[in-house]
């Protein structure tokens, strides 16, 4: 597998080594071992999936306990998937980056504890699979704007996305509680 860096060290893009002939493909989409040694040594305790139409944006959430580590990807179609810095004693709090994962491109992206997670669906359609380092715990999930100014994501939207009443009530980054 290769490991790409982004503009946030912590967050790191994974591309597995693929082998495709005739019949297909396959990959290794999580190899404790491999991933250790490319710097990503989290025990998962949760997988998640997710369906959503063309331009569902869902996000911007983090646990401000039980922080969850995620390890994304998209298995049908495509999504553009942003992490954003949440820890104060961060150089890069408060910064934002995205990446295009696919179908095509079987890209993953790790994203550590600490950071707030959403991507937008940029296909007609896409499947969405995260394994989470820690448990979903509703109590301390908190919502950052998907739009908000200080942030300046460059989502590449086509109209005013679809989101949820959750969503549509996520705060400023500035009043945010943070790590």
């Amino acid at each position: 597998m290769n490991v790409l860096p982004t503009e946030i060290p912590d967050v790191k893009i994974v591309e597995p080594k693929v082998f495709g002939d005739q019949r297909g493909f396959f990959f290794e989409s999580w190899n404790a071992r491999d991933f250790a040694a490319a710097g990503i040594a989290s025990p998962f305790v949760q997988d998640n999936h997710s369906r959503s139409e063309r331009n569902v944006l869902r996000g911007l959430h983090y646990q401000i306990r039980q922080p969850q580590g995620k390890l994304v990807r998209a298995v049908s179609g495509e999504v553009f998937d942003v992490a954003v810095d949440m820890r104060r004693s961060s150089q890069t709090f408060g910064k934002w980056v995205g990446a295009t994962l696919s179908a095509d491109n079987k890209r993953m992206l790790w994203i550590p504890p600490g950071f707030a997670h959403g991507f937008l669906v940029t296909s007609d359609h896409a499947e969405f699979l995260y394994k989470a380092t820690d448990y979903y715990a509703p109590s301390h999930e908190r919502t950052i704007a998907w739009d908000d100014a200080t942030l300046g994501i460059e989502w590449p939207l086509d109209g005013q996305p679809m989101i949820s009443a959750k969503d549509a009530t996520g705060i400023r980054f500035v009043d945010a509680e943070t790590y």
